[in-house]
This record gives C-alpha cells, structure tokens and sequence, in this order.
C-alpha cells in the first residue's frame, strides 16, 4: 500500500515536471526573467522640423522620467511633499504612487528638466537626512518637444503630447517620419527591485527620427507675423489670415492664422479652446470669396473668347436676373471696358460675363482652376470647398457664381488657382515640406513642383497680368501700390453666414496680390474676419496689410525697385500725420501730392496706414484712423449705404440691415439722403429719405 501511494506520488510529480518544461517553460522562463530584470524604454530623440534655410522651428531636448522604488521610501508624505516642490507636481498624487507598496517602481513625471533633476540630485548630496528621503528616487532619460520661435507657424507646425506622438499639423501628419524607433535598457535587479552592482546590462540605442524642411521661410513668416497682429488689432478683427505662395511652384513661404497659441505651453485646461487654436483654417475652413473670385472669371472668359478687351458693360448699379435683383456695390459706373469693370470691381458686368460664359464652360473652367476639389497640400483636415452640383444651377445662381457668391472656397484654393492666372496658366500643387532628411542630413525624399492642370492658355495669363496690374494703380486695389513695384491684385469684401443666414453688419474683408507683374514671383492672400471697424472693406481692412508684406518681402527675395519707374511716379515720403485733427492730416498729406481716406469720426488721427517715412506715389492714398478700436462707441459706428434709385420697402431693408431707421418724405424711388452715403453713423441713426417717381421716359432704365 505505502509503495503504491509513493509510486503514484512520483508519477504525479513527474507529470507536474513535464508540464512545466515542456509545456510552461517559456512562460516561467520570461516571469523569471521579468522578476530580476529591469527593463526600461529609451526614448528616441524625435526629428526636428526647420525652415528652408535649416532655421529650426521644432526640435527634441533632453528631459527626464523621475521614477521611485515605492519598496524604499520610508516617509512617504515627506517625500511627497519635497518632490513637489522640486517637480512643480501634486504632493498627494505623489504620495498616493508611493505608499502602493507592491510596486517595484512608479513613474512620478515625465519631460522633467535638466535643472529640476541636478537640483534633486544636488540635495541628496547636502545631508543623510535628504539622502534618506529622495532614497528609491531614479532618472530615466526623456525628451521634450521645444519651439524655439515660440507663437510662430503655430497650427502649421502643430504640437505634440506628452509621449512625443504628434497631435495636429506636421507634427501628426508626418508622425511616422519624425517619431523614431525607441530603444531598450534591461539591467539585473534583486526581489527588491534594487540594482545588482555585477548585473548584466543590455542595451538597444533608439534610432533617431528624420528632420522636415519646409518651404517656409523664417525671415517671411516674421513679416507676416508681424503683419497679422496689427492687422487683428487695427481692425478689431475676429481673425485674420495670410498665405504667401510661391506662384512658380505652389510652395508655401508663409502661412499664419490669428488668433493663434504657442505649441510649446498650450492651453490643454481648456480643451474647446486647444481645438478650434489648432484648426489650419487657410485650409480647412471655407467662405464666398467676393470680388477677389473675379480674377478667375475674368481669365475663363477671356480664355474661352466669351468676352474680349473691346467688349463694353453698363452698370446701373443693379440687373435683374430670374426676378432677383443684383446690385453693385456702387450707384452707377454707367459705360465702362472690360479693364475698367475689373478695376471697378463692377457685379452687373460680372453678372453679364458669368451669363456669357454659360454653366457648362464656367464649370470646367471652375474644376480645372481646382475649385470643388482638395488641392492635395501635405496637411492634415484640408476641405474640398462648395460647388453647386451644375445640374442644379439656375441663371441666378450662375450670375452670382461670376462675382465670387454662391461657391466656396478656402484660402489656398484661392491662392492656388489665382496663382496660375498669372504664372503663365499653370496650377501647381500647393506643398510645405520641401525635403525630408535622415539624422546626418541626408535627402531621402524631395518635393518636386507638380502641374495639375493648365486652366488658361499662356497669352490669356499675359492679359490677365496687364489687368491686375491696372487695378492697382487705377482701381480698388490703390492701398496695395508700392513705389517702383509692379504690383498686380484685386480686393474682396465677402458674406458671412450664421445659422445658414447673412449677417449683415460684418464681412470678409480680402486682398489677393501678385509681384512683381512683368515676371510674378509671389502671391500674398490676406483675409480679415469680421473687422469691427466703420468701414470693413477688402480695400481698408486688407490690402495695406498686403502692401507692408510685399514691401518688405520683395526686397528681401533681391526684387529690386524700378528707379525709371519711381521716377514716373513721382514717389514721395508718407508724413508722420498722427496725432494731427482729421484737416492738418489732410493739409499735410495734400502738400505731399498723397490722398487720403478717413475712417472713424474722430477729431484726430489715431493710426496711419502705411507707417511715416515710406514710399508711395503722388495720388496714392493714405488710411486715416480716427478711433479707439477698443472703444464701444467705435464698434457701434456703420457706414451709412447708399438708398439712391430704390424703391421705398428696399431702402427701408438696406438701411435696417446697417441697424439705421428710415425716415421718409414723398413716393416713388429714393433721390437724396441724410445722413449721405459713405458717411458713418451711430447705430438707430435716423437716415431721412426723400423720394420721387422719376420720369417716363427714365422708368424702364431704372428697373435694370
């Protein structure tokens, strides 16, 4: 009996072997392993991302993961409380890691400084009761992602976490590229957790991740910087935003959208915020361009022989299209050319040529300039834009369409087809990563210039060239001149909708300008979002803004100025007129041969644009501002429109969407006003309106 239990015990025991060698033995083997190892991840150094010219934008500094052997702490709150101190860190959290007891070792912070870590090391030095309580303490090498120019390029670049995995911007669309391959520690320890002093150690280095060089240029991306904040805050702007392009090749040299953040100390409390921050809204944010759309309507009609230079347009200042009226933005340009509609930014002629052109040709016109398409730019959340299906379009909608409203677009789709209007009718692929480069400065991968399509032909491109160019010297593009610069554009003043309605007392104000015109280089796309100012079109809110950009850029790229063509301009120095009344402002720019605009009702300048002490030419304008933009009352003022030739219940609905009340005398169609047109008034103003029938033989005329 007592052999058979013993026999029985022996078989059983042999079993349990065998299972465990043959079947559990790489299990227990790696459990073993794990319990007198220490293995520890060693953070590949994340790739830097600079400019064209190698200026760093983004890099990975050394850090540090503060960790703790719960196992040999002995003063748990004490402990706590002096690491918090040094690690800026919740003490109770802290302390909370240290008293779980089964754990071999806790992580405490991760991306601590160099300084912060000598300073705890430091002090276990001064005495054995600081050795006594940062005992079990250990250092672990991390990296931190740093932005050396601090609030520049923000939502381009992006930002990262705190494992160093990008979250927006290049930052997360290239993550892959930048991250690196991690590396591995694993060194012997006792059942305590503590480091054996003849333990074997292997190590695997990390392996370092590439570097982006951007087509973005530092010294550009600074005057654009620069350009935007005083815009936001000469404006009182809601947002502001710039894309400057290479025409040539559709790289992006600057890219900035205010209100913006810095990547390096984000506002993470406040998540709602971070999100909207971090949007790229040059890319991902749509809007109806205005006028700046009729350079892309002008160059299809030219191209596709719809209209020709000699074609002649007469603006009433309003045409009937399928019932609807559409009105200019002015009373009347009466008889004018193909130049001169352009330059007037005249909507009936627009109206005329998008009518001529028919849906069909506008809309392949329209998909070869890219529009309803993504332009394919290496960044992330990009929108395709709005097009209404051409099945669906009617007249009306057609004829809107031609001056820049009912389509949508982004920013750089505009830029983008707009650039091959005047670069020879090339569109490019837009880009921003120039090269991607290994840890010695390797190339591995470069960005070639892409053709997407040739939208118009090469002479077209020429004509267009010559008109833009006149709209700035002759038209509404007169604040984006620069002395001895051939400077081509053309300002908008855009819709902007809530809820799927127009709001009517605020706009996107715009200006898209090319330079120089006899052999473009770049294009530079300003737009401003509802400017809180009396007068918030493209022309005051963004084409300066467009000029001091250029001015600066130009020279920089070695564009020299034409000293014959200075000459025949009869350039002259902008007086220092701030702080003069509104009349010795105007007396002291009228002996410079300089116009001027007033905006604001004011007694004295406030701010000039462009600054004192630049070139502009006689006859040019210079921008008078005359109010607080922080002040309510400024905010409140609006641009009294003009109600001339109106029907009584029209003028009552143009003048109440400024916020203005009507008061009216005699019937028919509106002749004369108080307060006039163009003059700004406090909201609740009442604007007297005086009205005839007008003459037989004048009634047809005035229903166009």
């Amino acid at each position: 009996m007592t052999l058979s239990i013993l026999t029985l015990l022996f078989l059983l025991v042999g079993v349990r072997i065998g299972s465990l060698t043959l079947f559990q033995g790489k299990q227990l083997t790696a459990r073993g392993v794990s319990q007198w190892t220490r293995e520890g991840v060693v953070t590949a150094k994340r790739g830097a991302i600079v400019d064209r010219n190698g200026d760093v934008l983004a890099l990975s500094t050394t850090a540090y993961i503060v960790s703790a052997n719960p196992q040999l702490v002995e003063n748990e709150e004490a402990t706590a409380a002096l690491l918090s101190e040094l690690l800026d860190a919740d003490a109770e959290g802290i302390a909370k890691k240290l008293r779980n007891k089964k754990q071999a070792l806790v992580m405490l912070k991760r991306q601590v400084a160099r300084e912060q870590v000598d300073r705890i090391r430091s002090l276990r030095q001064e005495s054995v009761e600081m050795q006594q309580l940062l005992r079990g303490i250990s250092f672990d090498e991390d990296t931190r992602r740093f932005y050396p120019k601090g609030i520049f390029l923000a939502q381009a670049l992006g930002l990262t976490n705190v494992d160093s995995q990008g979250q927006s911007g290049l930052e997360s669309r290239y993550e892959t590229l930048l991250r690196g391959t991690e590396g591995l520690l694993k060194t012997e320890a006792d059942a305590r957790g503590k480091l054996l002093p003849d333990g074997e150690t292997v190590y695997v280095a990390p392996e370092e991740g590439n570097t982006l060089q951007l087509t973005v240029d530092s010294v550009i991306q600074s005057v654009v910087e620069k350009a935007m904040r005083e815009c936001m805050e000469d404006n009182n702007a809601k947002g502001a935003q710039c894309i400057v392009m290479d025409v040539n090749t559709g790289a992006i040299l600057a890219l900035c959208m205010k209100p913006d953040y810095d990547p390096g100390n984000p506002p993470r409390n406040d998540v709602s915020l971070l999100n909207d921050l971090m949007r790229i809204t040059a890319v991902t944010d749509v809007y109806e361009p205005g006028s700046t759309f009729k350079i892309l309507t002008c160059a299809a009609a030219l191209d596709a022989g719809a209209v020709t230079l000699q074609d002649g347009f007469h603006c009433t200042g309003s045409i009937m299209v399928d019932g609807d009226r559409i009105r200019c933005w002015k009373v009347s340009h009466g008889s004018q050319t193909l130049t001169d509609a352009l330059a007037n930014s005249c909507n009936p002629a627009f109206v005329n040529i998008a009518l001529r052109l028919g849906t069909d040709t506008m809309y392949k016109y329209m998909r070869a300039f890219g529009l309803g398409n993504r332009t394919g730019i290496d960044l992330p959340g990009e929108s395709a834009g709005i097009l209404i299906n051409s099945r669906l379009v009617k007249n009306v909608d057609l004829a809107r369409i031609g001056f820049g409203q009912s389509v949508a677009v982004t920013p750089l789709q505009l830029i983008t087809a707009a650039s091959s209007v005047v670069n020879g009718g090339r569109l490019m692929k837009p880009y921003i990563v120039d090269a991607v480069l290994d840890k010695d400065g390797n190339v591995i991968d470069k960005t070639s210039p892409q053709v997407v399509s040739t939208p118009i032909r090469e002479e077209t491109s020429e004509t267009m060239r010559a008109l833009l160019l006149n709209v700035v010297d002759n038209g509404g593009g007169k604040n984006a001149a620069i002395a001895g610069y051939l400077i081509g554009g053309k300002t908008g003043t855009a819709q902007v909708y809530r809820d799927g309605r127009v709001v009517s007392d605020v706009h996107i104000g715009s200006f898209i300008g090319f330079a120089p015109m006899d052999a473009p280089r770049i294009a530079v796309l300003v737009t401003v979002n509802e400017a809180r100012v009396p007068v918030d079109y493209g022309s005051v809110t963004a084409a300066p803004y467009a000029r001091q950009i250029l001015e600066q850029v130009l020279p920089y790229l070695g564009v020299e100025r034409d000293a014959g063509r200075m000459a025949e301009e009869k350039t002259v120095a902008v007086p220092d007129v701030c702080g003069m009344t509104v009349l010795e402002a105007q007396r002291a720019l009228s002996e410079r041969m300089l116009l001027s605009q007033v905006t604001g009702e004011g007694e004295r300048v406030t701010f000039q644009l462009p600054y004192a002490g630049e070139d502009m030419r006689a006859g040019d304008q210079v921008i008078l501002y005359t109010y607080d933009v922080n002040a309510p009352a400024a905010r409140d003022m609006v641009c009294v429109p003009d109600v001339k030739g109106l029907s009584m219940v029209e003028a009552s609905r143009t003048l109440r969407a400024r916020g203005l009340e009507m008061v009216m005398s005699g019937s028919g169609l509106a002749v004369k006003q108080s307060p006039g047109a163009g003059t700004y008034a406090a909201r609740d103003t009442k604007v007297e309106v005086w009205f005839e029938f007008p003459v037989i033989g004048e009634k047809e005329n005035a229903a166009e």
